[in-house]
C-alpha cells in the first residue's frame, strides 16, 4: 500500500496539522477537530480543517466528510444514515453534545471545535467506547415481558390512550448525548445508570403490555442506579430528539413511591 502524504496546502506545527482550503476559496471557515491514534503512541492534539464552505453541503457531517475524502483519509468517526436516526454521528460540537449530522454549519459561530463525546474512552479520533453503556443499556433487559401467554394467532393489543404514554420514549435512538452530558454520570458512571438508559427503562415501565413491573423496579432499587440524578438538565437541553429524559426518570421514582404507600 503507498504511504499517505499529506496533501501541499498542508502543513504541520507544534498543535497538530493544519489542512489549508483549496487555492481561491472565499467563504472559508476553519474546523478544530480532536485527534487521537492510540497505536501512534502520541498525545491527543487538535487539526485544523479550513473548509470551503461554497462548496460543502450545510451540516457538520458534510464538513467532515469533506475532511476524509479531501484533506486527511485517516480522520475517524462514526456515520450512517445522516437523518437524525441511527444516532452514530455524535460528539461534542462547540461544547454542546448532538448530532453532526442534524447540526447546521451556520449555527455554529467562529471556528467549530469537534471532540469527542465527553467521558468516554476514546477509541480513536472522534470514536468513543460504547461497550460500558451498551452493557448498561442490556442491563436493563430493554425488551418486552410478560408471564401470560400471547393471545392465539394475534398480537398484544394496546389501547391508544395506552399507546400514548410510550411518546417520547420511544423516539429515544441511543446516540448518548445527553448521558455524556450528565455530570452525575461523569461521576458516577460505573453505578449510575444515565439519562439514556433510564428513559429506556421507563418505556417498559410504562407499555402496558409488560408484565413485569415489579422486578423491573426492583432491579432500579438502589442508591446508584437511579438516585442520582439531580434534575439538572443537561439531558434534556442537548438531546437531539427533544425528548427529556430527566421526565422519564421522576415517572419512575413516582412509581417507586407509589408502590411502597
Amino acid at each position: 500500500m503507498a504511504e499517505f502524504r499529506l496533501p501541499a496546502n498542508s502543513r504541520i506545527n507544534g498543535k497538530g496539522t493544519t489542512h489549508k482550503a483549496s487555492d481561491g476559496a472565499k467563504n472559508v471557515k476553519s474546523f478544530k477537530v480532536y485527534r487521537y491514534d492510540p497505536d501512534s503512541g502520541q498525545n491527543p492534539r487538535y487539526d485544523t480543517f479550513e473548509i470551503d464552505l461554497d462548496d460543502c453541503g450545510p451540516m457538520v457531517l458534510d464538513a467532515l466528510i469533506k475532511m476524509k475524502s479531501e484533506q486527511d483519509p485517516s480522520l475517524t468517526f462514526r456515520r450512517s444514515c445522516r437523518e437524525g436516526i441511527c444516532g452514530s454521528c455524535s460528539m461534542n460540537i462547540n461544547g454542546k453534545n448532538g448530532l453532526a449530522c442534524t447540526t447546521a454549519i451556520e449555527d455554529c459561530k467562529g471556528d467549530v471545535r469537534i471532540t469527542p463525546l465527553p467521558h468516554m474512552d476514546v477509541i480513536k479520533d472522534l470514536v468513543p467506547d460504547f461497550t460500558h453503556f451498551y452493557a448498561q443499556y442490556n442491563s436493563i433487559q430493554p425488551w418486552l415481558k410478560t408471564v401470560s401467554p400471547p393471545p392465539s394467532g394475534k398480537e398484544r393489543l394496546q389501547s391508544p390512550k395506552e399507546r400514548e404514554k410510550l411518546d417520547g420514549l420511544y423516539e429515544c435512538i441511543l446516540c448518548a448525548c445527553c448521558s455524556t452530558s450528565c455530570p452525575s454520570y461523569w461521576w458516577n458512571s460505573d453505578k449510575f445508570l444515565g439519562p439514556a438508559i433510564l428513559l429506556q427503562a421507563y418505556r417498559w415501565l410504562a407499555d402496558s403490555r409488560d408484565e413485569y413491573t415489579g422486578e423491573r423496579l426492583d432491579e432500579l432499587e438502589d442508591p446508584f442506579r437511579l438516585y442520582r440524578c439531580h434534575t439538572i438538565m443537561n439531558c434534556a437541553n442537548v438531546c437531539p430528539k427533544g425528548l427529556s429524559p430527566a421526565k422519564a426518570i421522576a415517572e419512575t421514582k413516582k412509581m417507586m413511591a407509589e408502590r411502597q404507600l
